[in-house]
């Protein structure tokens, strides 16, 4: 896997998808490219810090998803289906048709695992920061807590929103994508996809809570993951570090960029 297509210059840009358009930054240059999956709510520039450690021995490729941040349009389709679909979207828009690494961040890190266990062939590696672990979390009260969370927050989103902090998501619409991640993170429906994962996979795991989450909460769904490394060779816990989920990408941007080059064997 050594084709790393051509060499382009450096590119920011809107790429059309379906329905929609997708705020698009490519450093271009010849190294290995690496695709970043944001956070739920977040945006391309939380990977700032790794961005730079990392340097410009790899093509960095990353984008706003849809209704994220202040450029990439609104769309009629916020399912996770399409966003694993719009990592397609935006490697064919920059013309890179050979191998990549792949590296997401909390609902990233699902989009991630899911789009490397479909494309064994395209892909060098995948890193996986704080997120895609299978475990139960989700139940009734669950989601009902995760609807008054988004309802609470409403006042605070709708100031941010203008400055592209916060998705043009309404509160509903940002619950139900939370509820369908408790449905993907599901044993049954998460677990094999990283049994069945063919290519160097490193997590790094954060420690503490996060928005949202009570106590061990966090803790208790980051150990399910020691099982799937235990019995696939190709998966590995590759730091465990003491940011919260919150903080990682930006407190622990050189365990996840040693991630990154172990992946891709560096």
């Amino acid at each position: 896997m050594t084709n790393h297509d051509t060499n382009p210059s450096a590119w920011t840009g809107m790429v059309p998808v379906g329905d929609t358009a997708l705020y698009v930054t490519d450093s271009g240059g010849d190294g290995i490219p690496i695709i970043y999956c944001n956070g739920q709510f977040a945006t391309l520039g939380y990977w700032k810090q790794t961005v730079d450690e990392l340097g410009p021995g790899f093509r960095h490729i990353n984008f706003d998803e849809r209704a994220r941040g202040r450029k990439s349009q609104p769309s009629a389709d916020y399912s996770f289906e399409t966003c694993v679909n719009d990592v397609d979207a935006v490697l064919a828009a920059r013309g890179v048709t050979g191998p990549v690494i792949v590296a997401g961040w909390s609902y990233g890190a699902f989009v991630a695992a899911h789009w490397a266990n479909r494309n064994p062939d395209r892909c060098i590696g995948a890193v996986l920061v704080d997120g895609a672990q299978p475990h139960d979390w989700l139940d009734d009260a669950m989601e009902v807590r995760i609807r008054k969370l988004f309802k609470r927050l409403r006042p605070v989103t709708a100031v941010l929103r203008p400055f592209g902090i916060t998705p043009r998501l309404s509160a509903a619409q940002q619950a139900e994508c939370n509820i369908e991640l408790g449905r993907i993170s599901l044993k049954r429906n998460l677990g094999p996809v990283i049994d069945g994962l063919a290519v160097p996979t490193r997590y790094v795991l954060a420690s503490g809570h996060s928005l949202g989450s009570k106590g061990e909460e966090q803790e208790v769904i980051r150990a399910s993951v020691d099982e799937y490394a235990e019995r696939n060779p190709h998966v590995e816990i590759f730091a465990k570090v003491a940011s919260n989920h919150d903080h990682i990408l930006r407190k622990d941007c050189k365990a996840i960029a040693g991630a990154v080059r172990d992946a891709a064997g560096r």
